[in-house]
Order: structure tokens, then sequence, then C-alpha cells
């Protein structure tokens, strides 16, 4: 399958730079088959079912953006997955002036070593010191906002509570789990008595998820893996509802990935613990996840292509069309939509 048939004009006004105010005053496109409407976000309590399960991500973002140097040279990282407690591997900006063996200084007291340059062309860094290294970057880090947004304005202040979700509570994501992002305690108090209940998991996002799909076909793209997380107890909770007739509706294409790795052929969700890099395209025959709520994605990206096989290419973009026709709002800090595809016969 050709990249190229994920691809889409979005005009550069269309991006958010900074999210609703408030949070849960986003707009929200519901896409239920084919059929669509434009809803908010508030609406979501009478959209939902009292027997629906809201499945939520509670990783927390870090501030896994550093700037340092190396001598002379200036040297960028970016974090996008731990290795180890004193490792983590990172995209590097001026790569070609790092080597396996250089120090860096980033500053506030913080240190690390290039250890070993990946196939994808990242860097392994180990963190100098006995302080956690999420102690280091709290001091001299700052918050990883996409490059979409950060080629357009530096992070300040206000992203560190904006970049993160009133559920963020396990540290070690380096992107945040957008669709959660709308998310209020008005909002919840809403759903709780409707009677929609909710889960939470963990997947540390990685910073990979806003790389663009360079491969000309689908098959040849390479995902990054991401750590995650769902306990025994979780699983079992999850299982009982959909045994019950309940729907499962993941919130944020993390929760889904999660989900859906951690599912058997039989739609099982098994506990899980580990690395995984599920890519799902078009043709993926979905286990346990029965919808969807999530942003609006990039053009050619990994997460445009889940949603394209949730509720089908060709509905996806009609539905991107009407929101760029519509004035949605784009990506992480943007508007959001509920995607309920048809049941399968």
């Amino acid at each position: 399958m050709r990249v190229d048939l994920f691809d889409f004009e979005l005009p550069p006004e269309r991006i958010a730079l900074r999210p609703a105010r408030p949070r849960d005053g986003a707009r929200l496109l519901v896409v239920e088959g084919e059929q669509m409407s434009d809803r908010g976000v508030l609406d979501l309590p009478s959209l939902l079912r009292p027997s629906d399960v809201l499945v939520f991500n509670d990783t927390k973002v870090i501030p896994a953006q550093l700037e340092g140097r190396r001598g002379e040279a200036r040297i960028g990282a970016t974090l996008h997955k731990r290795e180890g407690p004193r490792e983590w591997w990172a995209f590097i900006r001026n790569a070609k002036r790092l080597r396996p063996g250089d120090n860096v200084d980033f500053g506030e007291h913080v240190t690390a070593s290039a250890v070993e340059r990946g196939d994808d062309g990242a860097m392994l860094l180990h963190f100098h010191g006995d302080e956690p290294v999420v102690t280091l970057l709290e001091r001299a880090g700052r918050m990883p906002l996409p490059p979409y947004i950060s080629s357009r304005r530096a992070a300040d202040a206000a992203d560190r509570d904006d970049y993160q979700t009133m559920f963020a509570n396990e540290k070690g994501a380096v992107a945040a789990p957008t669709a959660a992002l709308h998310f209020t305690d008005r909002l919840i108090a809403a759903l709780d008595e409707r009677g929609v209940s909710r889960e939470t998991l963990t997947l540390h996002v990685g910073a990979g998820t806003f790389l663009p799909v360079k491969a000309e076909t689908v098959n040849e793209h390479r995902m990054h893996a991401e750590w995650g997380r769902i306990d025994e107890a979780t699983a079992k909770r999850l299982n009982a509802v959909r045994a019950s007739g309940g729907r499962l509706i993941a919130v944020g294409t993390t929760s889904l990935r999660l989900i859906e790795s951690a599912a058997d052929e039989e739609g099982t969700i098994r506990p899980f613990e580990g690395d995984t890099a599920i890519f799902i395209t078009p043709g993926y025959r979905f286990k346990a996840i029965d919808g969807l709520i999530t942003n609006f994605h990039l053009p050619r990206s990994t997460l445009f292509m889940l949603v394209s096989a949730l509720m089908g290419l060709d509905v996806m973009k009609r539905a991107y069309a009407h929101a760029i026709e519509n004035d949605y709002r784009f990506y992480s800090y943007g508007d959001a939509s509920l995607l309920l595809p048809q049941p399968a016969k």
C-alpha cells in the first residue's frame, strides 16, 4: 500500500498552537459509520452509552528536550525511549558533531556521554551522577512540544500544564496522549452521572510518534517501540465489560495501540508489560476496541493510517476534508473526533 494514499493538504492556519480554553471547550467531530456531525467535547456524555468504558493513558510527560554543548558545538537532544536506569535513546540535533565516547554538558550540572548510535541515527545517552534521570530533566529540560508547534513558537511555562493530561501519573512519556487533554473535572462528573466508566493503562509515548513516514510503501516503514503496561486487574475488568456487551472506547491512539497489543486473536485482553511496535494500517482486524476518541493527525502519518484502518480510508478523507473546510483545529492542541465504526457483521 502506497504512503501517498494517506496524504492531504492542510492549511498551516489549521494547526493549533495553544489548547482550547477551557480544555473541554474544544469541538468534536463525530464519525459513526459513514455519518458525521459537528458537536463539542462537552457533548460526549450524551453521545456515549452508560455501558461504555473510556480507557485513558496515565503516562506523564517529562521535560525531555535538552540543549547542551560538546566543546564549542551546540547539541540538541530529544529523549524518546528509556533503555535503562541511566540510559535513554535520543534524537540528536547537530548529530555529526557527536560521536560515541563524547560528553555533553546540558547545563544545571547535568551531563551525559554518548554510548552508541542506533540504526535509525538516534544516539544512546548515559546520564552521569546518582540523581534519578527524571530529576535531572526537571532541572535542565523543557517540555518536548511537537515539531509542528516548536517550529513556530518556543515552549513556555504554560506548556508545563497545557501539555499534561489530568490523568498524568506515571512519568516517562516524551509526548502527551493528546486526546485526553480535553478532559476536565466538569466533563468527568458529567460522564459519571451518565454512567460511563473509565479505566487507565500506561504507554510511555515516544518522540517517534511524530516522525514522518518517509518510505514509499507502508510495509517499508519501521515503527519505534514504546513501553506499556496493563495490569491483570485492569485486563479482567476490560474483558468483563466486553463480555457484558459494553463498548471499550480508547481515549487516544496510544490507549488503542496498547490494548490491541495485549489482546489475543479471540479478543481477550491479557496482562501486558513491555515494548510494543504495533503498526495498524487498513486491513487490520481490530480485536478489542469498539471506538476511539482522538485528535486530528498529520498527513502521511502512522496515526492517520490507524484511524483509516478503523473507519476506512475514504471515510476518513471525507471527515478530514470536512474538518478543514469547517475550521477545526488540528494536531496536539487541536480539536477532537469520536470515531465509532460500524460493528462487524
